[in-house]
């Protein structure tokens, strides 16, 4: 689980990487759920609230680059 000190202090490149990095565990998680091999149904749910943190982020460093 990251902080969200931790994705404010990452660059936008570093950003968009890990949000790659963790789409791509959450689709193989939801693969794993689908075919029954799940054994850490938290971790579904640990790797959502990451990739909204890196959104949440993103959008208000956006924000701010336009006010």
């Amino acid at each position: 689980m990251m902080k969200i000190a931790d994705v404010r202090a990452m660059t936008p490149d570093q950003m968009a990487d890990k949000l790659a990095e963790l789409k791509k565990a959450q689709f193989n998680l939801r693969f794993q759920k689908a075919t029954g091999q799940l054994e850490k149904t938290a971790e579904v749910r640990k790797i959502r609230r990451d990739i909204a943190r890196i959104k949440t982020v993103a959008a208000q460093k956006a924000a701010n680059q336009k006010a």
